[in-house]
């Protein structure tokens, strides 16, 4: 009897200790949240299992539209993982998190100042470049993050370079892209001028296979 009660007894106290233990888990163990914001639902969910494996405290969360990640985001996020076109569409709204934002490209296409990330890797590949974007250094070491890096080619274009890239494929005029990007008529013609040198572009029809040639631009767009 002695021994059931002293046995009582410590599952009594544990079970009171236990959720402190727990508590204490929670406030030491750190806990994210990660956007992957993709309309390709495949790719996301490939992706999705990578950053868990590879940051087990992150809770990693798929988005296959902008509206259903405004609709869920109010601030949460550590890191946003997004499709380039996805990225472009909404420019002002990522620009505005630039640490926290890596776009998701095709091939090697490189954004000046963006941090881009490479899908179209096998999977060994694909977690070496994961690590090698950490290990670029967030203050958070965690979190797969890294700074904008600086351009290492004349012919890397820039986010807004590529913006212009985008909407000269799509027809638009130049008149048309300054209001769309709130710029004058003028800085459109040097962006224009900059994409045609760095491209090594003859014409239009150069910008447009760039643009679709790198995922940026579905052909049922044009």
């Amino acid at each position: 009897m002695a021994g059931n009660l002293d046995f009582s007894l410590f599952t009594f106290h544990f079970s009171l200790i236990f959720p402190t233990f727990a508590v204490i888990n929670s406030i030491l163990m750190p806990h994210f949240e990660i956007a992957i914001v993709d309309s390709n639902i495949l790719a996301a969910l490939g992706l999705q299992p990578l950053l868990t494996d590879i940051i087990p405290v992150a809770e990693v969360h798929i988005f296959i539209s902008f509206d259903e990640l405004q609709a869920a985001d109010h601030g949460q996020f550590v890191h946003y993982f997004v499709a380039s076109r996805l990225y472009f569409e909404h420019a002002a709204y990522f620009r505005e998190k630039p640490r926290r934002t890596i776009v998701l490209v095709n091939g090697d296409l490189q954004i000046a100042g963006v941090p881009t990330l490479n899908v179209c890797q096998g999977e060994q590949a694909l977690v070496k470049s994961i690590l090698s974007v950490h290990r670029q250094g967030h203050p958070n070491p965690h979190v797969p993050i890294s700074h904008p890096q600086p351009s290492s080619s004349s012919s890397q274009l820039s986010a807004r370079e590529v913006e212009v890239a985008i909407l000269l494929a799509k027809g638009h005029i130049n008149k048309e892209i300054a209001d769309l990007l709130n710029i004058s008529v003028t800085t459109v013609i040097t962006h224009r001028k900059n994409i045609m040198e760095k491209l090594h572009a003859h014409s239009l029809a150069d910008i447009i296979l760039y643009v679709v040639m790198n995922g940026l631009v579905d052909v049922g767009e044009l």
